[in-house]
C-alpha cells in the first residue's frame, strides 16, 4: 500500500501559499457568463454570473470582480434547491480545482488531501485499487469534496459513521477578505469550549457556501479489502413492521436504508425493503471476484434526454414503478455480494435522470424529527401517501448523534425523503409538513430546500444565532451570498 502515488508541492504551482490567513495575490479578471443556473430539481432557476475558477488565485480575482449581489460557490449541482445559486450576482464554478494532491497511506486513519472540485466519483475510482474508502457516500458519487463539506452530507452508515464532516481533518477556507485561512478540526466536544477558528470550522461544515469558499482540505479515508458488500435484505409489510425492524437490527449493520411504497395506501401502507450491509472481507467474495476485489464497478447506460413531458409521474406509472420495484426484492435474503453501484448509486447508472420529471421539474423534501416522536412522523408519512402528490423514490433511514456544526441537518432520529412533481397544491402539503415538523423539534435539509420560510427556518435550527456570529465576523459585507441566503434571510 505505501507504492500509492501521492501527489506532491512539485504539482501545485497553481495553488498560492496556503498557510493560516495566507493573503492570495489575485489574477487579471475572469471572463463570465450570464446562465440559468438551477439544482438538481430544476426549479427555483435564477440568472447569474459564472465564473470558471482553475486556481484560488481565480477565485480572488472573482471576489475583487463581485457586484452587490456577492458569490456564491458552486460544484457539479447537486443540491437540490438554490444553495449554490445567485441570481444577480456571481457564482463560482469550482469544478476545474480537482486535483489529487497527496495521500498519506502511512497514518491511521489514512488521509487525502485533495482541492474542492474533486469529485466522490474521481476520488473513489482513484483511491479504492489501493484499498482505500471513503468514509460517508450520499446517494451519488457526482458531488464534489466542497459540496459534501458545505452540506455535510450523510450516506446510509449515520448511525455508524456521523456524516461527512466528521471525518474532515482540515479545510482551507478562502474568506471574504481574500485570504485563505487553514483550519483543523478542532478538539473539545462543546461550542463554548471552542476558539474563533474552531468555530470557524464548524461552521463551514454545513454551512452551505455562506463563511467562504472551501478550496481545499484532508479528509479521513477507512481501509477495505474489497470493492463489495455483504447485503441482507427483508421486505417489510407496512411502515410500523419497517420501523420495528429498523429499532431492532440496524445496530448490527454499518450501513441501512429503506426503499418504501408511498403510494399503496391500506393494510400495506409504507410496505418496504430494507437493505443493510457491511463491508465484504476478502474471504466472503467468490472465486472469481477475488482475482479482482478491489474492481469499481460503475457501469453507465448514457444519459436520459430532454424529451419528457410533465406529469410523467402519474397515477399509473406510479403505481407501477412502486409494484415493481417492492416485489424484484426477495422476501427474506441474508449475505448478498453487490458492488458499489448496486448498494449505494444505483441511480448514477444513468445522467441527467432528473429529466424524467419534465421541464417542471419536481421538489425533495427530506425532514428528520427525534425518536421520541414516532406518531409525528408516522403522521407525516400518512399526508405525504394520502396527499395525492406522487413520489416514486424514497428513502427511509435512521440518524445517529449530530455534531457541532450550527447547521448541520443529521439529528437522532428518523428521516424520510421524497421526490415530488412540481404542481399545483405542493406548497400547502409543505407547509402542513413543516408545521408537524417543527412541532416535533425536527427539521428540514437545507441542500434539498428551495420553499422554506425563514421563520420556519429559524425554528428548526435552534442554533441558527452561533453559525450567525460566525459568519457576521468573517463577511460582515456578506460578500458569500446565495439565493437560498437571502430567502432565508441569512
Amino acid at each position: 500500500m505505501n507504492d500509492f502515488p501521492a501527489v506532491r508541492d512539485d504539482v501545485r504551482s497553481d495553488v498560492p501559499d496556503i498557510r493560516p490567513s495566507a493573503v492570495v495575490e489575485e489574477q487579471p479578471p475572469l471572463p463570465q457568463q450570464l446562465v440559468e443556473l438551477h439544482g438538481w430539481g430544476r426549479a427555483a432557476g435564477s440568472m447569474s454570473h459564472l465564473a470558471s475558477i482553475d486556481s484560488v488565485a481565480g477565485a480572488v480575482s472573482a471576489l475583487r470582480q463581485g457586484s452587490g449581489r456577492g458569490v456564491t460557490p458552486r460544484g457539479l449541482g447537486r443540491s437540490y434547491g438554490d444553495a449554490a445559486q445567485n441570481a444577480g450576482g456571481t457564482t463560482l464554478d469550482l469544478t476545474h480545482l480537482n486535483k489529487i494532491l497527496a495521500v498519506d497511506v502511512a497514518a491511521e486513519p489514512a488521509t487525502v488531501t485533495v482541492q474542492a472540485g474533486v469529485s466522490l466519483d474521481t476520488l473513489m475510482k482513484a483511491l479504492l485499487p489501493f484499498g482505500l474508502w471513503v468514509p460517508v457516500l450520499p446517494g451519488t458519487r457526482q458531488v464534489t469534496i466542497g459540496g459534501a463539506i458545505a452540506a455535510d452530507v450523510h450516506g446510509k452508515n449515520h448511525h455508524t459513521q456521523g456524516s461527512f464532516g466528521n471525518h474532515v481533518r482540515s479545510l482551507d477556507l478562502l474568506t471574504a477578505d481574500g485570504a485563505v485561512r487553514t483550519l483543523d478540526r478542532p478538539g473539545g466536544g462543546s461550542w463554548e469550549g471552542l476558539d474563533d477558528d474552531g468555530r470557524l470550522f464548524w461552521a463551514t461544515i454545513g454551512g452551505m457556501g455562506l463563511t467562504g469558499a472551501i478550496v481545499e482540505a484532508v479528509v479521513e479515508l477507512q481501509r477495505v479489502e474489497t470493492a463489495y458488500f455483504t447485503v441482507d435484505t427483508d421486505r417489510c409489510s407496512d411502515i410500523d413492521d419497517l420501523m420495528a425492524r429498523m429499532s431492532e437490527g440496524d445496530e448490527d449493520y454499518n450501513y441501512s436504508v429503506a426503499w418504501f411504497d408511498a403510494v399503496t395506501r391500506g393494510k400495506h401502507m409504507g410496505r418496504a425493503v430494507l437493505t443493510r450491509g457491511d463491508k465484504a472481507k476478502l474471504s466472503q467474495l467468490e472465486p472469481k471476484q477475488r482475482r479482482d476485489p478491489l474492481k469499481f464497478v460503475a457501469p453507465s447506460f448514457g444519459t436520459i434526454p430532454e424529451v419528457f413531458p410533465n406529469r410523467m409521474v402519474n397515477k399509473l406509472t406510479a403505481k407501477a414503478f412502486s409494484e415493481f420495484w417492492y416485489r424484484k426484492a426477495p422476501q427474506h435474503r441474508v449475505g448478498e455480494l453487490q458492488n458499489i453501484t448496486q448498494f449505494f448509486h444505483p441511480l448514477d447508472i444513468v445522467a441527467e435522470w432528473n429529466r424524467v420529471y419534465g421541464p417542471n421539474g419536481f421538489l425533495q423534501y427530506q425532514f428528520a424529527v427525534p425518536f421520541d416522536a414516532p406518531e409525528t412522523f408516522k403522521r407525516c408519512f400518512e399526508m405525504i401517501v394520502t396527499s395525492g402528490h406522487l413520489s416514486c423514490l424514497n428513502v427511509l433511514k435512521r440518524f445517529g448523534p449530530g455534531n457541532l456544526s450550527p447547521l448541520s441537518f443529521p439529528m437522532p432520529g428518523w428521516t424520510l425523503t421524497v421526490d415530488l412533481p412540481i404542481e399545483a397544491g405542493l406548497d400547502k402539503l409543505c407547509d402542513a409538513l413543516d408545521e408537524e415538523v417543527v412541532g416535533a423539534g425536527g427539521r428540514v435539509y437545507l441542500a434539498k430546500d428551495s420553499r422554506l420560510t425563514a421563520g420556519r427556518f429559524r425554528q428548526m435550527y435552534p442554533r441558527l444565532d452561533d453559525f450567525l456570529s460566525v459568519r457576521n465576523r468573517v463577511d460582515p459585507q456578506h460578500l458569500f451570498s446565495s439565493d437560498l441566503a437571502r430567502r432565508l434571510e441569512l
